[in-house]
């Protein structure tokens, strides 16, 4: 009677085991499921918000600062070894870093806009004042990627976008 007991309990135990082991994984795989890729979004979530102020501020400096931040970030999410995330969200990670580092090439240097083809944006934001509005559709568009990205690592739509009056 005892070993059949115990084997119950041994069984209820390891079924338990299992269902939390799987429940971690999935959680793991939509990449929302772990600490440090929630920590990288309320990270992405500030720095999305600096660089909205910086850029609709007309403060140069500051949006350059914000698009240095957010770099290595980007990076490590595209790279998908730092953090867990799906596939798509390493693409748009990339995709952002890729327009983050043109966007801080061309602020740096004014001069390289126009080797730079910028497709229009169907970002709702307006453009920001000079002379950041050389890199207008690159910022919205990168706006767009950060929100999608923050999107996908909090599993939440981020808070909306507060837009500084010009």
């Amino acid at each position: 009677m005892r070993g059949n007991f115990a084997r119950i309990v041994a069984a209820v135990v390891a079924g338990s085991v299992l269902a939390l082991t799987g429940a971690a994984a999935v959680a793991v795989a939509d990449g929302s499921g772990t600490s440090s890729t929630q920590a990288a979004g309320e990270q992405l979530l500030q720095l999305r918000t600096q660089l909205v102020d910086s850029a609709y501020s007309a403060d140069v400096p500051g949006t350059q600062r914000a698009l240095g931040q957010m770099s290595p970030l980007l990076g490590d999410l595209a790279a998908g070894e730092k953090y867990t995330v799906q596939s798509d969200t390493r693409e748009t990670a990339a995709s952002a870093k890729t327009d983050a580092d043109t966007t801080s090439r061309i602020i740096a240097d004014p001069s390289q806009a126009s080797t730079v083809k910028q497709v229009p944006s169907a970002s709702p934001l307006q453009n920001p004042p000079p002379p950041l509005d050389i890199v207008a559709d690159l910022l919205k568009t990168l706006i767009q990627k950060l929100t999608e990205l923050l999107n996908a690592l909090t599993g939440a739509p981020p808070p909306a976008l507060t837009v500084p009056a010009a």
